[in-house]
């Protein structure tokens, strides 16, 4: 069994051996492609913490300061891995979506303590600054980093699902869902498909698969990769037990 892993190439690194650890092996056609952006270093006088809400975030800002004290409060637990491996000493993880970073960071933080700073990409997801500031928080956004689409399918990939040498697709963000179904419809390989399995991150970013003709299609029951990987074990544990 194969499975389409859409991540960009960095992040997919823990997927893969998660998926090799089950005996499925993974083909890697990153649909967004990571540039960093910030030539510049980062002043964090008066920041009392950074708010991060992917590993990439975490990745551009390990490039831009050296402050490795400053509290990261991390979306998820990839990504507070991440600032950890970064080298970053005071991590929190909110073990799940924007909502939740919100309510730890409102939990965990007071107005009158500094500024936080939100670390983000050119495509910002969620409401996480407005949200804040709606509790009373003063918060900045700095785009340290750029995630360029992918133009079309790789090759391999189109060969792949045209064979139904593809069994599963794993997609993590709305974002990187719709395109993949933008390019597989341009590529022709929209119909094949319907031999695969698609695995979604979150309920939007299976919305944005709906128009393709899926085998079936799963959701996470909460929106990290582990839960992710989860729903794959309930899917592989039917597919070998039937």
């Amino acid at each position: 069994m194969q499975a389409l892993v859409t991540r960009p190439r960095e992040e997919a690194e823990t997927l893969v051996a998660a998926l090799t650890e089950r005996g499925v092996g993974a083909l890697v056609e990153p649909l967004i492609e990571i540039h960093f952006c910030a030539s510049e270093a980062l002043d964090l006088a008066g920041v009392q913490a950074v708010l991060c809400t992917s590993a990439n975030g975490v990745r551009a800002l390990a490039l831009v300061s050296r402050k490795r004290e400053v509290p990261i409060f991390a979306v998820g637990d990839a990504t507070a891995a991440r600032a950890r491996a970064e080298g970053f000493s005071a991590v929190e993880s909110a073990g799940g979506d924007v909502n939740d970073l919100v309510r730890l960071a409102a939990a965990r933080l007071h107005s009158e303590g500094g500024s936080l700073l939100h670390v983000a990409g050119t495509a910002v997801a969620g409401e996480l600054a407005e949200a804040l500031r709606a509790r009373g928080f003063a918060v900045q956004r700095r785009i340290l980093y750029e995630a360029r689409p992918a133009t079309a399918l790789s090759v391999t990939t189109v060969d792949a699902l045209r064979s139904g040498a593809i069994a599963f697709a794993l997609f993590f963000s709305p974002r990187t869902a719709a395109l993949f179904a933008r390019l597989a419809d341009s590529a022709g390989v929209a119909d094949s498909c319907g031999r695969v399995t698609a695995l979604s991150i979150s309920a939007a970013a299976d919305a944005a698969l709906a128009g393709l003709p899926w085998f079936d299609r799963r959701i996470a029951r909460r929106p990290n990769q582990l839960a992710l990987l989860d729903e794959f074990d309930r899917l592989l544990a039917e597919r070998r037990g039937s």
